[in-house]
This record gives structure tokens, C-alpha cells and sequence, in this order.
């Protein structure tokens, strides 16, 4: 049986290796040069009614996939009219034949080419730019951008590149991109994420199981189907017991992990908390079980199954030998905020349980100074560097797994920048991955769920709102 592999992200490398395999399997490339160019004029004629349409069309593939829709629009009554970069007689293959079948003259490069322009269409570079943009193709792309006009970018932004999402020289903001047969990952990596406008993946006839030949490692969040429903015949302890070391004194972390650990149905939750701030958890929320008895007679029951420490938790020796006896443990473990800091000098890379690492790129960066690259790469170096999940947050927030697997998470707001957030977050995966996920998936889902909660809460969320919102995002997955 064929998988799905709708939500599968494609590298530039991967989508040249698909294009080729498509053509040797006898469909040609013009054939799905045409069929790119329909994607996007249907998208256009879908959305805007005929205008005065201006196409920057490229040297390249790209260029011809513009010379398809300049030819589409054209017969639909619109006006068109073809910037292109370098000399006609230049182009070759199937940019070529597309280029021959526009019966009118092109113009150069140029700012002036832009001025009368309703709309534009970036066909200059995609997804497989390796070179910072210059020159008069950067003054006519800021002229593009200056004309306030709605702009359709073929495959890719011109200036971001396909695979990390960064910018290369200058690029510009598109309304919509239209890319084929699968996103890329610069789609949904910062700031492509932000100058692809919307991302319309369209269907050029490339198969299902070439994709799977091609076996990409790379995902676009999807996995609400991951959620460990109660049976009907469960008890609570069937869902999990999961253990929280309390802060001393930022207790509101501890108690939001708590909260929505429970909310997305752990069955019980300890908090583990000394001194002082063993009282202010016993006079909270009253669904939480709390313990001032030794960490190790606590984790000695094995129903109690995983173990988050770092919310509140604060920076010490005593608080560093518990991160280090925990590391020692065959619980899993999810780490986070402070105890992430003092990871350092520890070897977590053999455990006997998983674990989950939640970094932010301040964290990331103190964790794996050599690490560099993409966010997508970085996370899966430090997964396999360090044998553990690595959720590393933010916008786009990458999640990677030991074994090379990485998804880009796209749920969320940028409400969820507030304090106590990562805290939710964290005991949200807690909440998972007690309840028998293993730490990716777990990962995988928190986040998911997590980023749900700040799009179904809206404006004014604030980390309080999380746990309470949780139930409302798990009745639609219900649905």
C-alpha cells in the first residue's frame, strides 16, 4: 500500500531527483512545465479578474514555467507582458520551447517595466537560487515591491533560499507562492515562511511512489492522529503518571506544566517540590499530587513513567545533581528552561529512557556551539549528536529526532510570545508522552497542540488560557 506523503517536504536537491525520475518514467518536462504554468494562471484567474499583468521571467526553468502563464492569461483576454532576464536566444530546453510559443516581443530587466503593473509574477529564480540577488534584478524586484500590487511568486520568493528559508541578497514579499508536487522546507522555515504569502502546493502529475523512492526525511506537522484517546475501559493509571521536579520559587511554571500535562490527559500528575514551596503546591490546584518525599523513593514507583524538570526551577549545585541523578535513570525525560543550562558537562547521550530536549535558540546555541546551519539541519545534527528529540522553538519551530526525522511546526500565533508559555508547552509533551508517545511523536503533537490553543484563543492569549483552551482543540480532533 502506498503511503501518504502529502505532508512531505521536499529539498531542492529532492525536487530536481523527482522532476528527473518523472521525465524517465515517460512523462516529459514540458509536459510538466505546462502543467505548472496552468497550476498558477488557474490560481491567478481564480483569484483576480484580468488586470495588466507584468511577468519577470528567469534564464531558467522557472522562466519558462512564466512564459506557460503569459500564454494562458494572454488567451484568456488578459494584457501580459514579459520581462526577461538575459537574451531570448539564450534560453534552452523547455524554456526555450515555451519562450517560442510566445508570439510577442519581451523587454529587459528594468525598474521602468514595472511602473503600469496591476499585477507582477516573480517566474525569475524559485526555490534553487544559490546566489545573492543584485544588481538590476534587485532594483527591478524593489521596484516590484514598491508598486503595491498583488505578486504571485512561482515555486519560490526570488532571493529566499529553497532549502533554509534565508534570504540571499534582498528577496520579495510574495501575496501567494505556488510550488509543485510537495512544499519545500524553505517554505515553512523563517522568513521564507513570511515572504511565501500563502503556499499553494499544486499537482503536476509527479507520483506518489516517486516520492517514496526519494524517502524524504523531512515533514510538515501533521500528526493529529497521534492522540492516545482513553479506552473506554482505562483507568487513570492506564494514562500515565507523570512527575514534575516543582521550582522553589517561580512555582507558576510548575503548576502551568501541571495543568495542562492533566488537561491533555495524563492520568495523574506528582509534583515534586522541598521546603516552602511544597506548601504553595498543596494549597493549589487540588487535582495535582504533590511530594516532599527523596526524588529517587518518588521515581522508585515504575508506573510513575516520565519525568519534566525545568520549569522554575532555578540555577544551583543541588539543582544540577538532580538534573545529573535524573539523567542517571531509566524514566524519560523532558528537558527544559533552566535545566537545559545546566546540561552542560553531562552525558545524556546514552540513557536508558528518551529524551526530549526544548530549546530555544539562546539554549540551542549554549547546548551545541559547534552546531551550524539551516534550523532544520542544526536541529537534526544536535537529534543524532545527542541521541535525544530536539524541540527547538520559536516561530518555526523544528522538531528532529534521533533517526534523522524532522518536521517544521506551522501552528500557532505570535501571542504564544508570553511568559509561561514554554512551560504550557512542556507539559503539554509531559501530558503525551507519560500516556505511552515516545518523544518524538510526542514532540510532534505537543507542539501541534500547542500552536491550536494560541490560534483558537486568539488575541489577548496569555499562557493561563492554554491549559483551558486545550479541551476545546481536542473536541475539534474528535470531530
Amino acid at each position: 500500500m502506498a503511503k501518504n506523503t502529502k505532508n512531505h517536504l521536499l529539498s531542492v536537491a529532492q525536487m530536481y531527483e523527482a522532476d528527473q525520475r518523472t521525465i524517465e518514467s515517460g512523462i516529459s518536462g514540458i509536459r510538466l512545465m505546462e502543467a505548472a504554468g496552468s497550476a498558477i494562471a488557474r490560481e491567478i484567474t481564480t483569484r483576480w479578474s484580468p488586470r495588466k499583468t507584468v511577468i519577470l521571467c528567469g534564464p531558467g526553468n522557472n522562466g519558462g514555467d512564466g512564459f506557460v502563464v503569459a500564454r494562458l492569461l494572454h488567451n484568456k483576454g488578459w494584457y501580459v507582458r514579459i520581462l526577461l532576464l538575459g537574451e531570448r536566444d539564450n534560453l534552452k530546453g523547455d524554456a526555450k520551447t515555451n519562450a517560442d510559443r510566445w508570439p510577442f516581443e519581451t523587454q529587459p530587466f528594468s525598474p521602468d517595466g514595472i511602473k503600469d503593473a496591476d499585477l507582477i509574477v516573480d517566474a525569475v529564480f524559485g526555490a534553487g537560487l544559490v546566489r545573492d540577488v543584485d544588481g538590476i534584478v534587485a532594483l527591478t524586484l524593489k521596484a516590484a515591491q514598491q508598486q503595491n500590487v498583488p505578486i504571485i511568486a512561482v515555486d519560490m520568493p526570488s532571493g529566499v533560499d529553497g532549502d533554509s528559508g534565508q534570504i540571499l541578497g534582498m528577496a520579495i514579499q510574495a501575496d501567494i507562492t505556488v510550488t509543485f508536487c510537495r512544499a519545500k522546507t524553505g517554505h515553512y522555515l523563517l522568513p521564507g515562511r513570511t515572504l511565501c504569502g500563502d503556499v499553494i502546493v499544486a499537482d503536476i502529475g509527479i507520483q506518489d511512489p516517486i516520492i517514496e523512492q526519494i524517502a524524504p526525511e523531512n515533514t510538515k506537522n501533521a500528526p493529529a492522529h497521534l492522540f492516545p484517546w482513553p479506552k473506554t475501559e482505562g483507568h487513570k493509571f492506564d494514562r500515565g503518571h507523570g512527575v514534575i521536579v516543582g521550582g522553589q520559587q517561580m512555582t507558576g511554571a510548575t503548576r502551568l506544566a501541571a495543568l495542562c500535562a492533566r488537561r491533555v490527559g495524563a492520568g495523574l500528575i506528582t509534583i515534586a517540590a522541598r521546603g516552602t514551596a511544597y506548601m504553595v503546591y498543596r494549597t493549589c490546584e487540588p487535582g495535582n499530587l504533590v511530594s516532599n518525599d527523596n526524588l529517587n523513593e518518588i521515581l522508585a514507583d515504575p508506573r510513575k513513567n516520565t519525568v519534566l524538570i525545568g520549569p522554575g526551577l532555578g540555577i544551583g549545585e543541588g539543582r544540577k545533581a538532580l538534573v545529573k541523578d535524573l539523567l542517571n535513570t531509566d524514566k524519560n525525560l523532558i528537558l527544559d528552561a533552566d535545566a537545559l543550562t545546566m546540561l552542560a558537562g553531562h552525558n545524556w547521550q546514552n540513557r536508558a529512557g528518551e529524551t526530549l530536549l526544548t530549546p530555544h535558540e539562546g539554549e540551542f546555541k549554549r547546548l551545541f556551539p559547534d552546531i551550524t546551519g539551516s534550523k532544520l539541519e542544526r536541529a537534526r545534527q544536535a537529534a543524532h549528536q545527542s541521541k535525544a528529540t530536539v524541540l527547538l522553538k520559536g516561530p518555526d519551530t523544528v522538531i528532529a529526532a534521533p533517526d534523522g526525522r524532522c518536521t517544521i511546526n506551522t501552528t500557532g500565533t505570535p501571542w504564544l510570545a508570553t511568559a509561561g508559555s514554554g512551560d504550557s508547552l512542556a507539559g503539554i509533551c509531559l501530558g503525551l508522552i507519560c500516556q505511552g508517545l515516545n518523544s518524538y511523536d510526542g514532540a510532534c503533537l505537543g507542539t501541534w497542540l500547542h500552536g491550536k490553543c494560541a490560534e483558537t484563543g486568539g488575541v489577548g492569549l496569555i499562557s493561563e488560557d492554554i491549559s483551558t483552551l486545550l479541551p476545546e482543540v481536542l473536541k475539534t480532533l474528535q470531530k
